[in-house]
């Protein structure tokens, strides 16, 4: 990027923001948390004009801790726009279940709870607020069914496929499966659960899409190939229409029953061809290790 790397980290308390600083903070940027909104162009500018040495950017953590977020918001990315950065907003999010069960865990009050507002009350009211954040988000990431590791590798597998790709329309794939549920942050989703299965195979069952023997009996027949074909020419044909309409993002679920062998084969053969377009395309089989 040419521009110095500017990071927004925001999202849902519980959600596991802090992770994602410290991840950031690993691959060397200077990491700050709870700072005032208003102060975020301020200290972006400083840190551009100084090219600090030892940093590879600035990552910030923002939330509704901070008063006047909402408020401050649009002129924050208005002013680092109009100081040359193209911040990057990565936006962190988990189902209200999963959250009450971190706060029950940790006993922790939720920032906006209190005696008139319940925990599911206050992160549903959290979940409103910070809706026009997740609109304009880079990224956003689903950690309902993340450990630690999880969220880790994937926030420096899209950091990668950003850095080494061009600025446009950023798309993140997902491989998942149906018994586990569809990907909440899914813009499309497209089933595949109509080619062959290699899970009925026992030789095949132990592998994944990854490998070369599941990909070659997925597409082992003309129609099967056909569809591959269509659906790349598909998203080549419809990815700049998305573009054009202004998107930032567009996330991709590819699914079959376990999330396994199509639906993996058939993401990593998309990410190749969006890759070699030049489009800044990230991937995450969300359900491969579950069978």
């Amino acid at each position: 990027m040419d521009s110095f790397p500017v990071v927004i980290v925001s999202g849902l308390s519980g959600s596991g923001k802090s992770t994602a600083l410290n991840v950031f903070e690993d691959l060397g940027f200077f990491c700050v948390d709870g700072i005032p909104a208003k102060l975020v162009p301020s200290l972006a500018s400083m840190f551009a004009k100084e090219r600090t040495e030892g940093y590879t950017g600035l990552a910030v953590g923002m939330d509704l801790r901070q008063d006047n977020l909402m408020e401050h918001w649009s002129q924050v990315l208005q002013e680092l726009e109009h100081q040359g950065m193209c911040p990057q907003v990565v936006y962190i999010e988990s189902s209200n279940q999963i959250l009450m069960r971190r706060y029950a865990s940790t006993r922790r009050p939720h920032p906006l709870e209190s005696k008139r507002l319940s925990l599911e009350s206050a992160l549903t009211r959290e979940r409103e607020l910070l809706e026009p954040v997740r609109a304009l988000a880079d990224f956003v990431i689903d950690t309902s069914h993340f450990s630690v590791h999880d969220l880790r590798r994937t926030l420096q597998e899209k950091w990668t496929s950003l850095i080494h790709a061009r600025k446009g329309l950023k798309v993140h794939l997902i491989s998942f499966g149906f018994k586990y549920g569809v990907p909440s942050e899914a813009d499309i989703v497209q089933d595949l659960r109509f080619l062959p299965n290699p899970y009925f195979d026992e030789r095949l069952r132990p592998f994944s899409g990854k490998d070369d023997e599941v990909r070659e009996f997925v597409y082992q027949h003309d129609t099967g190939q056909e569809f591959l074909a269509r659906l790349i020419d598909f998203f080549l044909f419809s990815l700049p229409l998305y573009e054009a309409e202004g998107r930032y993002r567009l996330t991709i679920a590819l699914g079959c029953t376990g999330g396994r062998h199509r639906s993996v084969a058939t993401t990593e053969a998309v990410h190749a061809a969006l890759k070699q377009e030049g489009y800044p395309v990230s991937i995450e089989h969300r359900h491969m290790d579950l069978g």
